[in-house]
């Protein structure tokens, strides 16, 4: 396999910058771009950045998007920190958009895409998380791309210590253990996630090489067989 050069959005957040960190050290990964509102903070010679500040429109970024082989999308916000008319134009219009000028530049890209456990395309869900995460990917699906993979995680652990972004978290970080053993099919690790999307979107990791929608099960599966690689 020649190297791929891939885009990483929204790597300064938690599961994108575990993204970027495995990445950097894939020998299959010849160049990363990262797009983002502000900078990682690291540099590495396969690293390049990308400053936007307005995702709505994503034209700046159309040059530097050409001959890319596959984006990780992890842009994003958390539900009660925004409004819900914010969450959306997040959730959903800054997606589209940023699709619709990586497809004019790079148009056989593989995408990979930060969805979320219950994310329903029919846009009937009383949750807007799911609506709009649902309309998100019904958009992906549409536009073209060849490879489209939907990443649908449960409990995202993160791991490192940060400060939680609502009571829910506070309460599922502090029982996680229990939670984990009770319900393992419905947490993943943020480093694991992270790891799946990369290794999904740059090699297709086998079986799932024509998935779309990778549920919470699916993407711990990956994790395994990637484990059991390096055993």
């Amino acid at each position: 396999m020649k190297q791929r050069h891939i885009v990483i959005v929204g790597a300064t957040g938690m599961v994108g910058g575990y993204a970027l960190r495995f990445a950097l050290e894939d020998p299959a990964v010849g160049h990363v771009l990262v797009i983002g509102r502000r900078k990682v903070g690291i540099s590495h010679p396969r690293l390049s950045e990308l400053l936007i500040q307005d995702f709505a429109d994503c034209t700046p970024a159309a040059q530097a998007l050409v001959g890319q082989d596959a984006v990780i999308f992890c842009l994003g916000t958390y539900t009660g920190s925004v409004p819900y008319g914010e969450l959306r134009k997040i959730t959903v219009d800054y997606t589209v958009e940023f699709a619709r000028v990586l497809h004019g530049s790079s148009p056989e890209a593989a995408f990979a895409f930060l969805s979320g456990s219950g994310a329903d395309p029919t846009g009937r869900s009383r949750i807007a998380f799911a609506r709009y995460k649902g309309e998100a990917e019904r958009a992906l699906l549409a536009a073209g791309f060849p490879h489209i993979y939907l990443f649908r995680p449960a409990y995202i652990y993160p791991v490192e210590p940060r400060k939680e972004p609502n009571l829910m978290y506070r309460v599922l970080r502090g029982i996680y253990p229990v939670f984990r053993a009770l319900f393992p099919n419905q947490v993943i690790r943020a480093d694991d996630l992270g790891r799946a999307m990369l290794e999904v979107a740059v090699r297709g990791a086998g079986s799932y090489a024509d998935r779309v929608i990778l549920e919470n099960h699916d993407i711990t599966a990956v994790v395994a067989a990637l484990h059991s690689a390096a055993d």
